[in-house]
């Protein structure tokens, strides 16, 4: 196990063009769990494969357990990596392949099945050790590639989309299995993946990418609660955060035809920040509904039109818009059954002082 550390770390493929990752700084504990997520192109599994030593290092620093890996091999990194690409081999059984580097290695036929019997133990797949992985499903198949990394028993492992050739409903019980594995092993681990909410429900803590550039690296539950910038409010969460660009005014926010009062810290902080205009972030979550026959005229609440309603049983999801513009799209998230339907007229009202606001032109958070 190992502290991992990217100090002003950067990859550029081309000489003057864009760096693919941009002097990136992160430290990852002893054994932690760290989540890289980004849109399709952020330097999300450039910067995993720097790590690996598989993408040369053009700037800054890498260290692992305190040694810079500038000009360092991959195989002598002490790493072990496992991609969406199970690359398992059909001729040789499950215990046979997850044996297979300790073989390598030349470690004896006995220790090599004692790591085997344990790490199969630690994935439930001790009953399957004699199959071919033709016999096995997918999410078994997968397993059986963490486990041929388990068994070198290295200082850090590197996952790069493991989950993405599986099902959804797969995908779900794998992710469980895999932070269960982590949290037992306590190896340092640095996951890769486009998906949000994988990010969310297995990282201790989650890096988030644009374009080669680090956004926020946070709790899960800091990304949600106290994003960074506009970007990142935008990412995180399903369905994605409301975001209006809005005049300010006397007792809040103009949107649409309605005057949105805001908490006076809110006020204080927008005046503080010396803007005329701002961008206001509520969460689906964050707003209650009434019907628009009994809104009491105060211009206190956000009046909408209802497109779509997802109903999820225990939750619904209303899609509206502003009743004065079609362009301006609100989501918003009820109790199941809420009795809403396609065409109702609502009146939205923000459930929580915690609202989030950013400048509209930096899209930092104010």
């Amino acid at each position: 196990m190992a502290e991992v550390v990217f100090d002003q770390a950067s990859r550029v493929y081309t000489a003057g063009a864009k760096p693919a990752v941009n002097r990136l700084d992160l430290e990852i504990e002893d054994g932690e769990f760290v989540v890289l997520v980004g849109p399709s192109g952020s330097g999300k599994s450039t910067a995993l494969r720097m790590l690996a030593g598989l993408e040369e290092i053009d700037g800054g620093q890498i260290r692992i357990g305190g040694k810079n890996m500038v000009g360092v091999p991959s195989r002598d990194r002490d790493i072990a990596m496992v991609f969406q690409n199970y690359a398992l081999y059909p001729n040789k059984t499950v215990g046979e392949n997850m044996a297979f580097p300790l073989k390598m290695r030349g470690v004896d036929k006995e220790e090599r099945a004692t790591k085997v019997r344990a790490a199969a133990d630690v994935l439930g797949l001790t009953d399957y050790l004699d199959r071919k992985p033709r016999a096995l499903s997918g999410g078994q198949r997968q397993r059986v590639a963490m486990g041929r990394a388990i068994v070198r028993e290295p200082q850090v492992f590197l996952m790069d989309e493991p989950l993405s050739n599986l099902d959804a409903k797969m995908r779900v019980s794998t992710r469980t299995e895999i932070a269960a594995m982590q949290r037992r092993l306590g190896v340092t681990t640095v996951y890769v993946t486009h998906d949000q909410v994988e990010a969310m429900t297995m990282g201790d803590r989650v890096a988030l990418l644009k374009d080669g550039q680090l956004q926020q690296f946070a709790t899960p539950a800091d990304l949600y609660d106290k994003p960074a910038n506009a970007f990142v409010a935008g990412f995180i969460g399903s369905p994605a955060m409301n975001l209006f660009t809005l005049p300010v005014s006397g007792e809040g926010v103009t949107i649409g035809s309605s005057e949105l009062a805001l908490p006076r810290s809110l006020r204080s902080r927008i005046s503080s920040a010396g803007l005329s205009r701002v961008l206001l972030g509520i969460r689906p979550e964050q707003w209650s509904v009434g019907s628009s026959s009994s809104a009491d005229g105060s211009g206190s609440g956000v009046k909408a039109q209802v497109d779509v309603v997802e109903e999820l049983g225990s939750d619904a999801y209303l899609y509206a818009h502003l009743d004065d513009s079609e362009a301006t799209p609100v989501v918003v998230r009820t109790s199941g059954r809420s009795g809403s339907r396609r065409g109702d007229h609502i009146v939205l009202t923000p459930t929580s002082e915690e609202l989030h606001l950013f400048d509209p032109e930096s899209g930092e958070r104010v």
